[in-house]
């Protein structure tokens, strides 16, 4: 199975997108829509910075967010939540959890080449089924 590669979707579906990463963004803000394009904060890992984009990728797939603070939210778990299925398969998962002892923590989000937060989100909305299948596997590869 091939790895999701957001800057490939980019050249490939939106060959006109600018993207920057050339300063620091305040707050908690990891990237932000200008006329020019999207800007990603500078400080960013490798990792983190692959994430802020795919979640902007799904932002641009499914058009504008609500002005309505409780539809924007609810937009954004959306969001984060199809931006951490679609850089986590449930073969990568499964892998990440067996070579790091079945431990979700830095480690396991580093060999999935994504931040903590997003494979948090991958591994708190699994399905029962896809629950099932991690476990009978984890199970299955035991030494």
């Amino acid at each position: 199975m091939t790895r999701y590669h957001p800057w490939r979707v980019l050249r490939d579906y939106y060959p006109g997108m600018s993207v920057t990463c050339s300063r620091e963004l305040l707050g908690d803000t990891f990237g932000r829509w200008h006329e020019g394009g999207l800007e990603i904060c500078s400080t960013l890992s490798q990792a983190e910075r692959r994430c802020t984009l795919t979640h902007e990728i799904v932002h641009l797939e499914r058009g504008p967010v609500s002005e309505d603070a409780h539809f924007a939210r609810r937009e954004e778990k959306i969001v984060d939540c199809i931006t951490a299925r679609r850089l986590i398969s449930l073969e990568q998962l499964i892998d990440a959890l067996v070579w790091n002892r079945h431990r979700i923590n830095v480690d396991t989000a580093e060999e999935l080449w994504v931040d903590v937060p997003t494979l948090l989100n991958r591994v708190q909305n699994l399905t029962k089924g896809e629950k099932k299948y991690i476990n009978e596997e984890l199970c299955r590869r035991q030494p």
